[in-house]
């Protein structure tokens, strides 16, 4: 099949979305599949055989300069103008625009795709895509409803709730495409009832399809460093619940030699340094970001013990990677982190989510039981080789192309 997959940003490192763009355009091109990958920046990495199209966006958030003006002469369209304007406005306009430029790259190129395969833009020109004559599939991760609700309700600062409101604007339409979805993709059981409840989708026009993780991802060859923890996440949102595991670890440290590695980049003055300095532990905190897989894959296996401290996760590719490498995990009760960590006292010890004392506690009794430690690092690695192929998932997701297509023909028969 020729399949054109669709992402509005794709964030190589660290759980974004180009690792799944990454890897699933990997495995579909091995199966003998013609993968070409339209995306904003971000761009993806991509494997050899796969093309990349790029539709530019502005690129308003990008670093050192987010929320940027942008030059006169840097405006090329509508769309760039509505772009600009919708972020002057509070609003977060890439998931629309991106899908306006994705219609029109597609229109001339009709005969070119059998398949389009949306991942997570659910912009309102995905509306357009069937009535181009072109079949559509949507992979949808989690519904961002979620991080709406958790972000307003981490501030207290009337302005900012009203900000975060305009910002999460986007996430109406979203809700609005995914009802009119011929069929979603999902990697939870935990999303697909999730997606159902918030954006009102039908269950049945969702299948749950698990994500892989790459075979870079292995158990250390060197012994891991004793007193060492590490978590990987935005450390600036409030849903994944860096908060809480640095008062933990403020209290672990009153009494044991830890230090704690965190694979991100935290906003300059932002939430995170505040309370690093508030808890006087800036000189145990590191940060690390920008790495490569080789250098990730060394850091998780050098970590006696590692974190999940998410308030919620549709799927969390980051505790699946880390099982791989075999470390131990102390991870939150929340969202899908145990459909894929399994049942407590088995890969992991789970922990209700943002409570400081039950996370202390169990990381420090997770420290003091080497024993539990290789237990957990051995069944998790078994759990991924059991479970998260993306060979499997690129199969599965064929398989899912081919139903849609069929549905897809059956419709337009029907209606000629």
């Amino acid at each position: 099949m020729r399949v054109a997959l669709l992402s509005y940003r794709s964030k190589p490192h660290c759980g974004g979305q180009g690792i799944y763009i990454r890897h699933l355009s990997r495995e579909l091109t091995n199966l003998g599949h013609t993968v070409e990958v339209f995306s904003g920046q971000p761009y993806p990495e991509l494997d050899p055989g796969v093309k990349l199209t790029k539709l530019p966006s502005l690129d308003l958030y990008r670093e050192p300069d987010p929320f940027r003006v942008p030059k006169r002469q840097e405006f090329r369209d509508r769309i760039d103008v509505e772009e600009f304007l919708t972020m002057c406005a509070a609003g977060f306009p890439e998931p629309k625009t991106f899908s306006l430029r994705a219609v029109r790259a597609l229109k001339d190129r009709v005969d070119d795709f059998d398949i389009v395969h949306d991942n997570q833009v659910l912009g309102y020109g995905m509306l357009e895509i069937e009535k181009l004559g072109l079949p559509l599939i949507t992979t949808l991760h989690h519904p961002i409803s979620y991080d709406r609700r958790i972000d307003i309700r981490a501030t207290r600062n009337p302005w900012r709730k009203l900000t975060l409101t305009r910002w999460y604007g986007f996430v109406k339409m979203q809700s609005r495409v995914a009802r009119r979805a011929r069929r979603i993709l999902t990697p939870s059981e935990t999303s697909r009832r999730d997606i159902a409840r918030d954006f009102g989708v039908d269950p049945a026009r969702m299948q749950v399809i698990l994500l892989g993780v790459d075979d870079v991802f292995v158990p250390p060859t060197k012994p891991r460093v004793p007193g060492r923890l590490m978590a990987m996440a935005s450390a600036d949102a409030p849903m994944k619940g860096i908060a809480t595991l640095l008062e933990a670890f403020a209290k672990l440290r009153t009494e044991r030699d830890v230090e704690l590695f965190l694979v991100t980049k935290p906003k300059a003055g932002g939430r995170t340094e505040r309370l690093i300095e508030k808890l006087s532990i800036g000189d145990s905190v590191r940060f690390v970001h920008g790495v490569s897989d080789a250098e990730l894959v060394e850091l998780m296996g050098s970590a006696e013990v590692a974190c999940v401290p998410s308030l919620y996760e549709g799927f969390s590719l980051p505790t699946a990677e880390l099982m791989a490498c075999g470390t131990p995990l102390v991870v939150s009760d929340a969202g899908a982190i145990p459909e894929v960590v399994g049942p407590d006292g088995v890969c992991a010890d789970l922990v209700t989510p943002g409570d400081v004392g039950e996370l202390e506690k169990a990381i420090g009794a997770l420290l003091d039981d080497p024993e539990r430690r290789e237990r957990y690092g051995a069944a998790g690695r078994r759990r991924v080789e059991e479970m998260f192929s993306w060979r499997a998932v690129a199969q599965q997701v064929a398989a899912a192309y081919e139903d849609v297509i069929e549905d897809y023909r059956k419709d337009t028969s029907a209606h000629r």
